[in-house]
């Protein structure tokens, strides 16, 4: 029980000391329990869902680094830049399977 207690207690301290970083990781997670349900299943939706959310989780780390920067700034757009793109042609390649 203490280990769930720790572990939700570190939840909300981090939702509470940096509420947009906190929703990103959650979108950021959620993408990669939708893109593994959509490797399992063969349903679109999920595949949509999942590469929407990092298109969302991308473009709000990168706004949230253009108007706040943190010392790691470089690796974070980087990263943030390159889940754009590998999203953004995810978009394209299913609406040319289409």
């Amino acid at each position: 029980m203490r280990f769930w207690s720790f572990w939700f207690n570190s939840f909300v301290l981090s939702s509470q000391y940096n509420p947009p970083r906190f929703v990103e990781l959650l979108m950021l997670l959620l993408a990669i329990a939708m893109l593994a349900i959509a490797s399992i299943l063969p349903d679109i939706p999920y595949l949509i869902l999942g590469l929407s959310l990092v298109v969302g989780a991308s473009i709000s780390i990168l706004v949230r680094e253009a108007i706040a920067p943190s010392p790691q700034r470089r690796i974070t757009q980087l990263t943030a830049s390159l889940l754009l793109i590998i999203s953004l042609y995810g978009f394209a390649d299913l609406m040319y399977a289409l």
